[in-house]
């Protein structure tokens, strides 16, 4: 019978493997517990959907919820089953909706579908009041308003039509009202005042429910735009909300190495990787680290003229060559002659190597990082410690950390 991951001494498979993960559930509670000052009478809800943003739903909900979480989203109804499972007590929305056919699930699992369409709003009470007579009525759902960003939810003309339909609206047991930002992250954009102008209209058609309008980014607008509940999703996992626009006001949660697997001495003329993409100038010293496009790091930032970093023993060195399924290369030419060596760990994400920095350099966004993450890496999970509240820019765990101290970003 073969081993696998699970039966393996923990030590013994960190030997064995490429990569590592470390997650820092400390650091993601510390960041909903600034989440929620920053919200100030407004309660703080959690979004967790694609596997808590890819670090993990099983690991990450208890502890937004033991920091105090009583409100999470999720995506899909079926993450909503999952995420039941571990929290008995926990209010779940689901942001897609409702499924027509899945009634019975919502039911049983006490799912709140944010009803986004005519439709939606049709079947729902379809259900609703088809079902047996004790939960008949007694369902609760929330709307899901568009106020400009035209992506999902009730269009103009849907909500015109419910705020007309006073059956239905009698009919519903609204529990919440929302809508979202399309410009959040752009604190001038005129975008934002215009949907809040346009939510507080449709909120005060719904007095008894509660309303949420912000994302993370839009937590940093002001209290206008924080109503009941917000919405932070990224900033938890330690990512920037802002972008570019503003320096990022969280600490880092992910941090991923990649083992070293060779040196090697390349001479002028001589290229490297795929494609023969890279060519030395001059004599020159190369590092082959095993993490790749099958652990999610992009592929296209090998070939871009402003290359992703890596930090190896506290430098920041560029890549040189494309990046493969399971390995990238990164020159080292500016190390000391006698680093690095065959085993030591590249920092691929961490506290020099933010999210935000490879997103840029593969020209996308955070987001896209962290639910790119693969399963071929070691998993560590830091837990958290009740009180846990370390400065921005916390120490990198001891994998990390062991190396020698370089830029900070």
């Amino acid at each position: 019978m073969s081993l696998t991951p699970i039966d393996i001494d923990p030590a013994l498979a960190l030997a064995a493997s490429g990569s590592s993960l470390t997650i820092d559930l400390g650091a993601i509670a510390e960041n909903y517990r600034r989440i929620t000052k920053e919200a100030g009478a407004a309660k703080a809800a959690a979004c967790v959907k694609a596997d808590a943003y890819g670090l993990g739903m099983e690991k990450v909900a208890p502890v937004l919820a033991e920091a105090g979480c009583t409100d999470f989203f999720v995506a899909e109804p079926l993450e909503g089953v999952r995420l039941r499972a571990l929290l008995p007590h926990a209010q779940i929305y689901v942001l897609d909706g409702f499924f027509a056919g899945a009634g019975p699930l919502y039911a049983e699992h006490g799912l709140t579908p944010m009803l986004a369409t005519r439709a939606q709003v049709e079947d729902w009470l379809a259900f609703t009041q088809s079902a047996d007579s004790e939960s008949a009525g007694k369902l609760p759902a929330g709307l899901h308003f568009d106020t400009g960003i035209n992506r999902l939810g009730l269009e103009r003309e849907e909500a015109d039509w419910l705020l007309a339909n006073e059956e239905a609206r009698a009919a519903l047991q609204v529990e919440l009202v929302m809508s979202h930002l399309a410009c959040a992250e752009e604190a001038e954009s005129p975008m934002n005042e215009r949907q809040l102008e346009r939510f507080r209209a449709l909120r005060a058609r719904f007095p008894e429910a509660r309303a949420s309008l912000c994302n993370t980014a839009g937590v940093f607008l002001g209290p206008d735009y924080h109503f009941d509940l917000v919405r932070p999703g990224i900033g938890l996992y330690g990512g920037n909300p802002m972008h570019e626009h503003r320096e990022s006001p969280f600490e880092p949660a992910v941090y991923a190495s990649g083992r070293i697997l060779q040196v090697r001495h390349l001479e002028a003329g001589e290229t490297v990787g795929y494609g023969a993409t890279f060519t030395a100038h001059g004599p020159m010293r190369i590092a082959t680290i095993a993490v790749g496009y099958g652990d999610g790091f992009f592929r296209r930032v090998g070939d871009q003229k402003q290359q992703a970093e890596v930090v190896i023993c506290g430098y920041r060195v560029p890549l040189a060559g494309r990046v493969s399924m399971d390995l990238i290369t990164a020159d080292v030419s500016a190390l000391p002659k006698d680093l690095p060596k065959v085993g030591d760990m590249a920092e691929i994400l961490g506290a020099r190597v933010s999210i935000d920095h490879l997103a840029t350099a593969a020209g996308t966004i955070g987001y896209e990082v962290l639910t790119r993450l693969g399963n071929r890496y070691h998993r560590t999970y830091k837990p958290a410690v009740s009180g846990h509240s370390a400065p921005h820019g916390m120490a990198a765990p001891a994998s990390l950390t062991q190396q020698r101290s370089g830029d900070e970003t």
